[in-house]
């Protein structure tokens, strides 16, 4: 028989915080796992404990086969004896050190005439040619950015750590360290963590998704998966879904959304009973009049509450109510709706009511 496969890391702890346990058990394997959760869920923490800069409470972390933690046989290792690199939200450059010191500062260990050449190596990868020897303070944010990616590249970790990489930098800088992630994580084929409150960011940048909450895991798996079908509602407000209504099960196919004032078919109605129905903004269509829009399923009247616009999209705020001079509050809406800024000019010249489409297959039924 084969030897047993490793994963190749292995994360089980309990650490006490101020205001509840960081209590997780998860594995990650040889790709990036993005690591989602509101401010204050103990992401960091999370990190810091597989870095080994915090001491978990107690616990097991095996990486590569090689034990990290272990509580109960009093094993931790300090460190700089963990090979696991780590990025921080604010770079943590040393001032008083050049780029390149900087990148070399984990190195030290190594002889001269091996550590120069891993530098220079990791000075072109990181576009930071004929900048190696400014301060942190003589180049941009980006450029920061990019020397501490290098710095943790420059140990040969086994395990990187990214706690919010991008959240210091403007948009334009956001992109290009995406790109520069991305082509890291292509090319070094190991586990990372990556740290983020970002839906959008922890979507392009993770192949898998854990999502955190107050210190223990809401969700863990294939990230489409959860963005599909999430496990509770939880799940979905912290990946980003805006429109709920609680139901009311008619039968196997079919349920009346309370707050949205209709009923609808669903895919499918799992067997534990649901307490909400949800549906994510862009996957609300519009139905134009030569869709026959009266006969299309899942399909009802709505008026425009109000549209907020961004340079490439279009929030609407809707009502599948008409409104009325008794009921009538201007901020009062049933469902958000994100369309192309293209696709409202088309709509918003029509008169009213749209018609909007519920597709059953973007439904999703959820517990509390």
């Amino acid at each position: 028989m084969g030897a047993a496969l490793t994963v190749p890391l292995e994360v089980q702890i309990a650490h006490k915080l101020a205001d509840f346990t960081l209590d997780v058990n998860f594995v990650a394997a040889d790709e990036p796992l993005s690591v989602l959760g509101p401010s204050g869920a103990g992401k960091s923490m999370l990190l810091r404990c597989i870095a080994g800069l915090e001491r978990a409470g107690r616990g097991r972390i095996v990486l590569n086969g090689r034990t990290l933690l272990d509580s109960e046989k009093k094993i931790h290792l300090p460190a700089r004896e963990r090979r696991v690199g780590m990025l921080f939200q604010h770079y943590g450059l040393f001032p008083h050190r050049t780029l390149a010191e900087n990148i070399a500062f984990g190195i030290q260990q190594l002889p001269l005439g091996e550590r120069g050449p891993r530098v220079a190596a990791l000075v072109e990868r990181a576009h930071l040619s004929g900048l190696e020897n400014r301060y942190p303070r003589e180049v941009s944010g980006g450029e920061q950015q990019r020397a501490a990616l290098a710095r943790a590249l420059a140990i040969e970790p086994e395990a990187l750590l990214l706690d919010e990489p991008l959240s210091a930098l403007d948009a334009h800088l956001r992109s290009q360290m995406e790109a520069e992630l991305q082509s890291a994580f292509d090319r070094y084929a190991r586990p990372s963590l990556l740290v983020t409150h970002n839906v959008e960011e922890a979507y392009r940048l993770g192949k898998r998704l854990l999502v955190l909450s107050r210190g223990r895991i809401a969700a863990f798996g294939d990230k489409d998966d959860i963005f599909l079908r999430p496990p509770s509602l939880e799940v979905a407000r912290l990946t980003g879904c805006k429109n709920f209504s609680r139901v009311r099960l008619i039968d196997r196919q079919c349920i009346e959304a309370i707050d949205w004032h209709c009923r609808v078919r669903v895919a499918q109605i799992p067997s534990a009973a649901p307490a909400y129905v949800g549906i994510r903004a862009h996957h609300v269509r519009f139905v134009d009049a030569d869709e026959r829009g009266e006969q299309a399923e899942n399909a009802f009247p709505c008026w425009l509450v109000r549209a907020s616009q961004t340079p490439f999209r279009v929030t609407l705020y809707l009502r599948l109510i008409p409104p009325t001079k008794s009921t009538e509050k201007k901020d009062e809406f049933d469902l958000q709706v994100e369309v192309t800024r293209e696709r409202w000019a088309r709509l918003r010249d029509q008169p009213e009511p749209f018609r909007v489409m519920l597709p059953p297959d973007a439904l999703f039924l959820v517990s509390e």
